[in-house]
């Protein structure tokens, strides 16, 4: 059934539909709230809430139930969503044939390794293909070191580790468990957990060992490298256990689970975006937003 279709629906009284309107009204649906789809879309949240207003009345139904507390879409809104995608993306179609092929430039991104190592590499292949006269420049580092670089200006977008909380700032693209891994060997023995973690600060460092201090479980800092490869080196070496996305577990190492280690909280993933960029630099921020959400 289409939005004209619907039972209770109102023709429209002359005019076009706002594609603007209606991509605010998609990215709602998509973010969960007018917050998240605030930050996607660079404008303030009181502007989208008055872009609804304006489609709703264009349409003459209701879209959203809001309250304070939930956002979900009325049955018309439900209706209207796959539409609005179908046309929004015919016409994204159109002018990414017509003009991304002129669009040029360097793009520096910074990325924790172990991200750039898992996630990365399909979402930035597509979109060299599709954006050939752009070139990325790519610096794998830990995530305190990414974030002064970028505000020093070295680079145009970062995806940094943060806490739940999200007090290292960004729009959150990833979130995952974080598991426990060790070799495929037995776990190491003695009274204090070894453990092989990234230099301090890092936020999977603080995870583990706080978790750890929660449970009354003794630890000591084994091997501290930060290089991905050679953290997981010295754990197939059986030096020690740590701590990774789930997602991110190579094969040749095993997760560690049970009533012997604690439980690990999630890990959020956040792309930070400098505040003045190029058309080249929007269009690998979307890219890397609508790549995750699909994966």
């Amino acid at each position: 059934m289409s939005l004209s279709e619907s039972s209770n629906a109102k023709p429209l009284s002359g005019g076009q539909l706002d594609l603007d309107l209606l991509r605010s009204f998609v990215t709602i649906a998509e973010a969960g709230g007018f917050t998240r789809a605030a930050e996607r879309l660079l404008r303030t949240q009181s502007t989208i809430s008055l872009q609804m207003k304006r489609l709703e009345a264009q349409l003459g139904r209701r879209l959203l139930d809001r309250t304070p507390r939930s956002l979900r879409l009325t049955p018309d809104g439900e209706i209207l969503l796959p539409e609005a995608r179908q046309l929004l993306a015919l016409h994204d179609a159109i002018l990414a044939r017509n003009a991304e092929g002129s669009i040029e430039g360097t793009i520096r991104l910074g990325t924790p390794e172990d991200f750039a190592t898992s996630h990365l590499p399909g979402v930035l292949a597509r979109f060299a293909q599709s954006h050939p006269k752009i070139a990325l420049e790519v610096t794998c580092d830990l995530t305190l070191n990414l974030v002064e670089r970028f505000r020093a200006g070295e680079f145009d977008l970062v995806l940094v580790k943060r806490e739940i909380s999200g007090e290292a700032g960004g729009l959150r693209v990833w979130r995952e468990p974080l598991v426990w891994v060790s070799g495929e060997g037995p776990l190491p023995e003695g009274s204090h957990l070894p453990l092989v973690v990234s230099p301090a600060p890092c936020v999977y460092r603080k995870r583990a060992t706080e978790s750890l201090d929660r449970a009354g479980k003794l630890w000591r800092v084994a091997y501290t490298c930060g290089s991905l490869a050679g953290a997981l080196a010295a754990v197939k070496a059986g030096l020690g256990i740590a701590v990774l996305p789930k997602n991110m577990v190579p094969h040749g190492f095993r997760i560690v689970d049970g009533a012997s280690l604690p439980d690990l909280r999630d890990t959020e993933i956040a792309l930070i975006t400098a505040p003045t960029y190029s058309l080249a630099v929007k269009r690998l921020a979307d890219h890397i937003v609508s790549s995750l959400e699909r994966a």
